[in-house]
């Protein structure tokens, strides 16, 4: 049962957090220009991406802060002022665009911003550093699993994004990725206050 908690916790924990809903229309708006083939690898990249980096840090996270003098309050702040400059890319119709050759833009994106810091961000990888801290033994093999679990449903989410795509056509999803530009700029906005808060409160 103890085990079926921990997973349970942490699962739940980290769906919150990754947010894989609210993550769509960012994603749409990124891929807008994308075929459905390239779209479906930039969500199998993106969520691969961040599961690399959560399990990592899940692992080493504290010892490369330490090595690095990083502070988890600093890593908030960067990760926020990078979703700034994203939501700003998004206001502005960056990602609209195509390259020289007519070919839609880098599949790039799929590892910055979608893998990090999108899912990758701050509040993913302090909770799995949190999870980690008191495990020992098989309960890291659970806090595996539900990372696992949880980056599963992310790509699932992404993967029939072109569903939704089809549905909105072009124009909706213009018009829905100016809507969360503004939402994402303001999440950023709060991650750097956060950050911020909690410099000065240490």
């Amino acid at each position: 049962m103890d085990h079926f908690y921990l997973f349970l916790s942490t699962f739940v924990t980290l769906l919150v957090i990754l947010d894989p809903p609210g993550l769509l229309p960012v994603f749409i708006g990124l891929t807008r220009t994308f075929q459905a083939k390239e779209r479906n690898q930039a969500g199998l990249r993106a969520s691969l991406v961040a599961l690399g980096v959560i399990a990592l840090f899940a692992v080493f996270g504290r010892a490369i802060l330490h090595y690095l003098k990083i502070s988890v309050e600093a890593l908030e702040f960067s990760g926020g002022l990078l979703l700034l400059l994203v939501s700003l890319q998004l206001l502005m119709g960056k990602y609209d665009e195509v390259e020289d050759n007519g070919k839609p833009h880098s599949l790039n994106v799929a590892v910055v911003p979608l893998g990090t810091p999108l899912l990758a961000g701050p509040g993913a990888i302090v909770a799995m550093m949190v999870a980690v801290q008191d495990a020992n033994g098989f309960d890291y093999l659970i806090v595996g699993a539900a990372l696992v679990a949880a980056m599963l449903m992310v790509f699932l989410f992404l993967r029939f994004a072109s569903v939704i795509h089809r549905v909105l056509r072009d124009a909706g999803t213009i018009l829905l990725t100016r809507i969360f530009g503004v939402l994402l700029a303001a999440i950023a906005v709060q991650m750097m206050a956060d950050g911020f808060l909690g410099f000065l409160h240490s």
